[in-house]
Order: structure tokens, then C-alpha cells, then sequence
């Protein structure tokens, strides 16, 4: 078994003591200092695995050793033991780069979940496993750089952490790379859509239920926190939750327990809580729709993802990556974007984002001709009405009179016609889609031959198109 040395700074000999006899089975020996002056003795003389300090001090305050650690042992873990309930002194201490914390009167088995998982950091697990296969913010922009760099740092951290940014700028992404790059990365990563959940069910999904416990329950469930053990449970979109759940999910956290459904004892449970929304949750707090006590709890530290338009730049790199991608799915040969089809793309301002961008290339991929994504194969909005070109004559072709031609379809945009703004933009492009699809059916009484012909684009695009959009 490795050794570890602990640093136990409480003032209170039975503390120390307890917090002794628990970490020493797990080969943690412990030396102890009842001062912050000690303390800093100590963290002079020698190194430490990780540190354990009470907030409350005869000289001072707890914050204080917190805070020497960050200066001079940036990569000292470090723990605080907080009077039970007292959240704000938890959060400060969070927000000053404390590791994790511990309410009093605590639970042995709180005690060793944390200690390992501090242990974990100085084993090297987390930030140096292999990046082989982990999913990678891209972009060299500066805004890009920053976020990765802060991604890096949230990971030494047990703090809850909540991440912002308009939808499809890639939330979730971060929240797997906080995972994957800190202690956890060896434990379950359980991501949640809380609004995806029917209200009903959102207590028995979170927490899990008993055999018995309802109508239905044939046997025991695990919930969601059950599911994470040891690793990370990330709440998308937790702006969705009714004022009931986030009642309870406050205790949940606080507790670090939770009760299933028909049961009579609280489960304690180890679980790094990440949330995300693109929501203004300080707006809700104010509108009365989202607790102020779970918005400080989940809101210690906050991460923003930026708008796609904040970086352009990165636009050639994310569509060469998202070709990659598809040409891989499909098994077909990637195309090329056209120079004109990328000033198109960087100069859009793309509402949707990076999801967003996907959608479009997806829909590219297919439509376009020879290998080459041209600026009309992007279907975006543009000052004019966007044309499907014909199809080009294959080479070598027999010379044949010129039929005469088909009219090509007209996609209108939204300069061509007068229209409200638009909430959707996935869903009205993919409207326009459709009624292009139909109109050409129909002017050809469904040779579907016929109909990609008059679009001007493969009869295998075509067919794509009408799995795709549901129109088959």
C-alpha cells in the first residue's frame, strides 16, 4: 500500500484523532497542527499528499490556510470541515480553490470518499491519462485557449460548477472533458436532460425506489446519483426543473444522501455535480422560478462557453473535423469546401452554434457534387433567394440535343418574403426542405427519378433527404 501524508488542522484533539483512525487503514499518516501558524510550519517543512482544515481556528480563520496552499502548493489538495449547514463558508471556501469540504458532524464514509478521490490526484489519474480517444474542445482561438485552460483547472476540483452558453455551443463536451481530466475519470460520467424527465417521475430517476414502493415497482431501481457513484452527474438543462424536485435535489447535495422511493434510511452517495443551461439563472432566481439556495449551490464557479461568432476563425478547423466525422459515419469520400463556401460559413452568424454548423454540413455533405461543398450546397440564408444548381453533365457523355430545361426550385429566404423572426432556425430550414421535396413530387406525380432530377441533385441525395426528414 502507498504512503500518504495528511496535514489535519483542527484545533479539537477528538477530531483530529477520529479523522487519524480513519485515514490511517487507508495508508494516509497524519500529522496535525491546531493553528493556521502551525500549519504554515508544517507546509514549509515538508511535503503533503493533501490537506484536512477545519474552517474555525484559535488564530484565525480556515480560508486562510486555504488560501496560503493556492499560492504556495497549487497542487495540494485541500479540504475544509464546515459546521453542518453553514453552505456559504463550504462555497467561499470552494470559490478560494479548496478541493472539496465536509459538513460536522461527519460521516466516516463522506471522509474516505473524499480523501480517495484527493489520493487519485496525486496518483496521476485524471490530467495524465492517455488522451487516446477523449473527445477535445477544437479551435486555436484565443477564447478557445482560455476555456481549456480553465477546463484544466475546474478538474482538480470537487466544486459544483455550472456551465453557460447559448445552446449548441457545446456544454456538455466541457462537462465530459471536467470528467475525464480530474480525479473521476476512472468512474461513471451520467449526464441528465432534466427536461427530458415528466415531472412525476423525476424523484424516482434521480434517487431510484424500492420494490413495492408504487404501483409497478416489481423491484429495486438505482437512481441517477446511485448510477454516478464515484464519477460525475451532470443536470443539462437544470433551469427545467420544477420547484419541487429542486427542493429535493438541494437536500440531495447538502446531504450527500439520498432516499429511494419507499425506503426508510438515506443512502449516502459520492458524486462531482456539474450542471449546464443556456438559460439566465440569476433572471429566474429574481422571476421567483428557480431557488436562490440550490442557484449559490450549484453556481460556485462558472464556466461560459462561447458563441460561435466570438471565435470565426475557428470555423475551418470545426468543419473539417465534422467532415472527418461524417465521411467516417457514412463510409463515403469527404468533400472539400469550396473557398467561397467557407467565407460563407465564417461569415454567418450562426444562431445555433457549433450544433448548428453540423446541420449544416451534414446537409452539404449530401447535396454536394464532384467532392467539392459549394457555397449553395450550405442552404443559408443569404441576401438572395437561394437556387439548387442542375447537375453538371457527367464526363463523356454523349453530345445530345438540349432538353429543354426544368425550372430549378426556388428556396425563398428570409429577405424574399416577409416573415416573423425565427425561433427554430434547424427546424425552418428543414421546413423548407420538405416543401421543395413535395413540390418537386408532385410536379412530377412522384417519379422520384424525376424529382431529383428537377432538384437538381443525386437520386441517392434525394432518398437520404426523404428517410432524413421523415417524408419516405
Amino acid at each position: 500500500m502507498d504512503a500518504y501524508t495528511a496535514l489535519i488542522v483542527d484545533d479539537e484533539a477528538d477530531i483530529r484523532e477520529l479523522i487519524e483512525m480513519t485515514l490511517l487503514p487507508m495508508g494516509v499518516i497524519c500529522l496535525p497542527a491546531e493553528t493556521v501558524g502551525e500549519a504554515r510550519v508544517l507546509l514549509k517543512r515538508q511535503p503533503f499528499s493533501l490537506c484536512i482544515t477545519d474552517l474555525r481556528l484559535p488564530d484565525g480563520s480556515g480560508l486562510e490556510v486555504v488560501a496560503h496552499i493556492q499560492k504556495h502548493h497549487p497542487n495540494l489538495p485541500v479540504a475544509v470541515i464546515t459546521a453542518h449547514g453553514n453552505v456559504e463558508s463550504a462555497v467561499e471556501a470552494l470559490k478560494l480553490g479548496a478541493f472539496d469540504f465536509v459538513s460536522k458532524p461527519f460521516e466516516l464514509a463522506v471522509l474516505r470518499n473524499m480523501v480517495s478521490t484527493a489520493l487519485r490526484l496525486n496518483r496521476g489519474l485524471g490530467p495524465s491519462r492517455s488522451s487516446e480517444n477523449r473527445p477535445a474542445l477544437l479551435g486555436q482561438s484565443v477564447v478557445m485557449d482560455g476555456v481549456r485552460a480553465l477546463i484544466a483547472k475546474l478538474a482538480r476540483s470537487q466544486a459544483p460548477i455550472m456551465i453557460s452558453g447559448e445552446s449548441g455551443t457545446g456544454k456538455e463536451l466541457a462537462a465530459r472533458l471536467i470528467h475525464l481530466s480530474g480525479p473521476r475519470a476512472d468512474k461513471p460520467f451520467v449526464p441528465v436532460n432534466c427536461g427530458a424527465i415528466p415531472e412525476h417521475l423525476m424523484e424516482s430517476e434521480f434517487f431510484g425506489y424500492k420494490k413495492g414502493s408504487f404501483t409497478g415497482a416489481s423491484q429495486d431501481k438505482i437512481g441517477l446519483f446511485q448510477a454516478a457513484s464515484g464519477g460525475t452527474l451532470f443536470l443539462d438543462e437544470v433551469a427545467e426543473l420544477p420547484i419541487p424536485m429542486q427542493v429535493k435535489l438541494l437536500r440531495a447535495i447538502q446531504e450527500r444522501a439520498v432516499r429511494p422511493v419507499g425506503a426508510q434510511a438515506e443512502i449516502s452517495t459520492d458524486v462531482r455535480i456539474l450542471s449546464a443551461t443556456h438559460k439566465n439563472l440569476a433572471a429566474l432566481v429574481q422571476e421567483g422560478l428557480f431557488r436562490q439556495d440550490l442557484f449559490y449551490r450549484l453556481n460556485v464557479i462558472g464556466l461560459r462557453l462561447p458563441s460561435l461568432n466570438e471565435h470565426p476563425g475557428d470555423i475551418p478547423e470545426l468543419a473539417a473535423a465534422i467532415l472527418d466525422r461524417l465521411s467516417v459515419q457514412t463510409g463515403l469520400p469527404r468533400p472539400e469546401l469550396a473557398a467561397a463556401a467557407l467565407a460563407v460559413l465564417q461569415d454567418y452568424d450562426f444562431p445555433g452554434n457549433i450544433r448548428e454548423l453540423e446541420n449544416i454540413l451534414e446537409r452539404a455533405f449530401t447535396l454536394c457534387e464532384d467532392r467539392v461543398i459549394q457555397a449553395e450546397d450550405l442552404l443559408l440564408p443569404a441576401g438572395q433567394a437561394m437556387l439548387i444548381r442542375p447537375p453538371a453533365p457527367s464526363v463523356g457523355a454523349k453530345a445530345t440535343p438540349a432538353p429543354t430545361p426544368l425550372p430549378p426550385v426556388e428556396l425563398k429566404t428570409a429577405s424574399a418574403l416577409t416573415m416573423p423572426v425565427v425561433d427554430d432556425l434547424e427546424g425552418y430550414l428543414e421546413d423548407l426542405e420538405k416543401a421543395a421535396i413535395r413540390q418537386a413530387l408532385e410536379a412530377t406525380r412522384y417519379n422520384k427519378t424525376a424529382a431529383a432530377e428537377k432538384l437538381g441533385i443525386t437520386f441517392r441525395a434525394l432518398r437520404y433527404r426523404l428517410k432524413k426528414l421523415g417524408l419516405d
